[in-house]
């Protein structure tokens, strides 16, 4: 039996203040913005090529390529935003200048369906060889999931056809016959972009070619060994030594087949993406022993290797997953692509499940690393996530070289800015999760958005002021009645939440983190919620060794931080006691509009600047300043210039 998760999520209309602010946003500024540094219009950031490269591919102009073998991508990103947002504010001019972009891939693909500018420009006659480094089927998945999107949006077909060209030529070349690679990416992408367009263009070879390509992963004799003897024995990246990806399999999740897999681990982005494939395979084939694998990987990755922001990678080295309960905070990666990556897994395993986990950790990672990944002002992007800074330790430790204390204009490797993009240009796909028998509510984003069940129309409308404020209500409008259940998610974060439907309270317990709401509805009918936001203190697992004795701030989905510019330096000196009572204020400047939280504690001062030796035998002499402690949500911090911040703090409870 094969399943569907193909429904017109394209079709919702996002009214919310907060989503609806940042759609605009993403609209007016982000997608112009990234639009002049594809074409290299960005003064003072890394040139990207990224556009000139398909043009020198099309023979439209003359040049060598520049760029990541992965630049492609950037395109493709940055046309899959563009659909999506066309869908929430209709722009004939935004359009026309997406339709001249896929004017120009079709003229760079090749006669028998090729797309990719590094091998027509720079490595020609070097096709497939290279698989485990070179990104070629990474960047075949983001243009299909671009294809997916703008052919939903614009109903235009031709980036469609462009992509089933391709896939089809990446059919004939892959698999298990006599003459076909053996193989499998370095970098998984296109097993989840493959079973899109097989929902679109109901095409079976594509999804038995992503089953192929998860099924294959990991499998012995080991295809990254034989395709390095076929290179003679050469390797393109030598970061971290000759051949560091062939010596480390587990690298690119390919040290063993998925099924036999028991932890996350490797590359952070590139393990979210496989098991968004694997996850998506499992609903569409209704296969519980895959979904199984799905949800041993994630239980490793949610409860001993993520960070109370949503972010996965804790290391640099290799953007990856470190061991069990490593979770650093001022060396964190946890690269931003990575969170919406998980995301994306987590919207798969809704669809198997339906299991309000899943959309808890969603929710986490969207409105803390993924807002956090970009500034306010839409034109600055974060590629790692400290949950914890020093501007002065930065600027000289090593250890530090991949932190940033401020966004950056622009990245040379610049993935996540376009992944930003189409994340909150696309945000309606994470809201529902339908079930034959249920639709599920997870994201109490404000929009309007109407289902055909049995044929018939239910329109919901939700409205409220979420983050921010605690009441939501969903409205019914059907011009039938119709009987169905409405599954509403009670977040993990939330106690004593009241739900009623018509003014009814709703006594009955929840189901996995849903309220069940199984009725006849009708038009006009209504669920009120209030899922009341205190400030909660969190601690982390007493085997995360960097968070002994330390407390952070969560308030409603939002992980809340210190900054310098609201607490002055020193952060490492100031103890909260979250004995005492919070105090919610509302922000100023540029923190106008956001919920601030103001808490009591400490701040140890030196009795003398001179405290004698580095080292001594006698405590130096201190003394504690009660001071008022402003917190700020953290996807917030690094809007208002360098600065220190930090998470987690000093706990007075343990003093």
């Amino acid at each position: 039996m094969t399943m569907t998760s193909l429904f017109d999520f394209h079709k919702i209309k996002i009214t919310d203040t907060f989503f609806g602010d940042y759609q605009r946003l993403t609209r007016e500024v982000v997608i112009p913005y990234q639009w002049d540094a594809i074409n290299d219009r960005i003064t003072d950031a890394e040139p990207s090529h990224a556009l000139r490269n398909f043009r020198i591919a099309a023979g439209l102009e003359e040049g060598e390529f520049y760029g990541m073998v992965f630049q492609d991508s950037d395109v493709t990103k940055w046309l899959e935003a563009v659909a999506w947002s066309l869908s929430q504010y209709p722009d004939a001019a935004l359009e026309a200048t997406a339709d001249a972009v896929i004017d120009l891939l079709e003229q760079a693909q090749w006669e028998d369906g090729y797309l990719n500018t590094w091998y027509t420009v720079k490595e020609p006659g070097q096709r497939w060889t290279n698989l485990a480094e070179n990104h070629e089927l990474y960047c075949a998945g983001h243009l299909f999931e671009a294809a997916v999107a703008y052919y939903l949006v614009t109903g235009k077909q031709k980036i469609i056809d462009i992509s089933c060209r391709f896939a089809d030529h990446i059919d004939s070349v892959f698999g298990r016959n006599s003459g076909q690679i053996k193989g499998y990416p370095g970098h998984p992408e296109i097993e989840l972009a493959l079973l899109k367009l097989y929902e679109v263009t109901a095409n079976r070879r594509y999804l038995d070619l992503a089953t192929y390509f998860i099924d294959e992963r990991g499998t012995t004799p080991h295809f990254y060994e034989s395709e390095y003897e076929k290179r003679g024995f050469t390797w393109r990246s030598v970061t971290n030594g000759p051949g560091w990806m062939f010596k480390d399999k587990a690298y690119s999740q390919a040290h063993a087949p998925l099924k036999e897999q028991q932890e996350a681990t490797g590359h952070a982005v590139r393990f979210a993406y496989l098991l968004t494939g694997a996850a998506h395979l499992a609903h569409l084939k209704q296969d519980d022993a895959r979904y199984q694998v799905c949800r041993r990987l994630w239980d490793s990755m949610v409860q001993r290797q993520m960070y109370i922001t949503g972010g996965i990678g804790s290391q640099a080295r290799g953007e990856a997953f470190s061991c069990n309960y490593d979770l650093p905070s001022d060396t964190a990666y946890t690269e931003t692509c990575a969170s919406i990556a998980v995301m994306m897994f987590a919207r798969r395993m809704l669809e198997c499940e339906g299991d309000a986990e899943y959309a808890d950790v969603m929710e986490r990672a969207l409105y803390n690393t993924v807002l956090g990944g970009m500034s306010l002002d839409g034109r600055h992007f974060f590629y790692v996530n400290p949950l914890e800074t020093a501007p002065v330790a930065i600027r000289h430790n090593h250890k530090y070289e991949h932190v940033k204390p401020v966004r950056q204009r622009w990245f040379g490797c610049a993935c996540c800015p376009p992944n930003i993009a189409r994340t909150l240009s696309g945000i309606g796909q994470y809201i529902y999760t339908v079930h034959p028998e249920t639709l599920f509510i997870n994201l109490f984003v404000g929009n309007t958005w109407t289902h055909q069940i049995d044929g018939q129309p239910l329109t919901l409308t939700l409205e409220g002021h979420y983050p921010t404020q605690d009441k939501i209500a969903i409205t019914v409008d059907c011009p039938k009645e119709i009987t169905h259940t409405l599954a509403v998610r009670i977040p993990g974060w939330c106690d004593n939440a009241v739900v009623k439907v018509n003014g009814d309270p709703v006594n009955h317990a929840p189901i996995k983190g849903y309220l069940h709401l199984h009725r006849c509805w009708k038009a006009g009918d209504i669920i009120e919620m209030q899922l009341p936001m205190s400030v909660r203190p969190v601690y982390a697992h007493p085997q995360v060794r960097q968070l002994a004795g330390k407390v952070a701030l969560q308030r409603g989905p939002l992980v809340y931080c210190l900054e310098e510019a609201d607490n002055g330096c020193d952060l490492h000196n100031l103890w909260l006691d979250e004995r005492l009572p919070f105090t919610l204020i509302s922000g100023t400047g540029l923190m106008q509009g956001k919920t601030l939280i103001q808490a009591s504690g400490v701040r140890l001062r030196a009795l003398s600047d001179d405290t004698g030796s580095l080292y001594q035998f006698d405590q130096p002499a201190t003394e504690g300043e009660s001071v008022a402690l402003t917190f700020i949500p953290w996807y917030a911090w690094a809007n208002r210039g360098e600065g220190e911040m930090r998470i987690w703090v000093n706990s007075q409870r343990y003093q």
